[in-house]
């Protein structure tokens, strides 16, 4: 009883495990779960999956655990040794010289999709709020997580994105979540689309805002903001 309270705490049933993660549900009775991250347990997994059974640089657990004591895998630049570190949406993982940046594809799945190097030196960020905390200065609240505190208010907003460089943190672009923006779908029935932002509808009740695309509309809360289609690799690189 004892073995399973302490594997329930860092493991999770196959069959409960989030559908954005792309492995067979009847294999194996449990998968690790993340470590406690800025993203949520459906828009990322855990390392040690990553390396073991998606990208396929291990055979097995002991395997991807020797190669994070490499010290040769890095997580937005960062070295990183924790067998449970989640890399969630966005987040680019470095593995020796290869880069990778994690989407959701078409079917809603956690993807690890090649880049280059220098695709790897930045990160787009969803703006999830700011606050104003003590001294007066604003700080900044990141979809993965991160925050950036600035002296003064800055022109950022809820839904806007900003691109950081890695692994310094520094905001390098902004881009505003306004008509004709262009946007990465990251949920509803359009997932993994991208689209232009015809019109946005803020709503004064309890009901989610709505955003509006040439043929469709969703909830604000899908949409990422992004500057080029090429942010997004949804496709395989040769």
């Amino acid at each position: 009883k004892r073995r399973c309270a302490r594997m329930s705490s860092s493991h999770i049933k196959r069959l409960m495990m989030p559908r954005s993660w792309p492995l067979p549900r009847k294999t194996t009775v449990w998968v690790q779960k993340p470590d406690p991250c800025g993203h949520s347990i459906e828009n990322c997994m855990p390392m040690g999956i990553i390396l073991r059974d998606v990208i396929g640089v291990a055979h097995n657990r002991r395997e991807a655990k020797k190669i994070l004591h490499s010290r040769k895998i890095m997580v937005d630049g960062r070295i990183e040794t924790a067998l449970g570190r989640g890399v969630g949406l966005m987040d680019v993982l470095t593995v020796g010289e290869n880069n990778y940046r994690c989407i959701l594809d078409m079917n809603g799945k956690l993807r690890y999709r090649p880049i280059s190097s220098k695709e790897a030196s930045s990160k787009t960020c969803r703006v999830m709020g700011k606050t104003t905390i003590s001294g007066g200065k604003t700080q900044l609240h990141l979809h993965d997580g991160r925050n950036i505190i600035f002296d003064s208010n800055p022109e950022y907003k809820s839904g806007d994105s900003v691109v950081i460089s890695l692994p310094e943190q520094e905001i390098i672009s902004h881009h505003k979540f306004e008509e004709g923006a262009l946007s990465y779908l990251t949920g509803g029935s359009h997932i993994g689309e991208t689209a232009t932002v015809r019109s946005h509808e803020i709503k004064r009740s309890s009901k989610d805002n709505e955003v509006s695309f040439d043929d469709f509309g969703t909830i604000a809360d899908y949409v990422f903001i992004i500057g080029d289609k090429k942010d997004i690799p949804l496709e395989v690189n040769e």
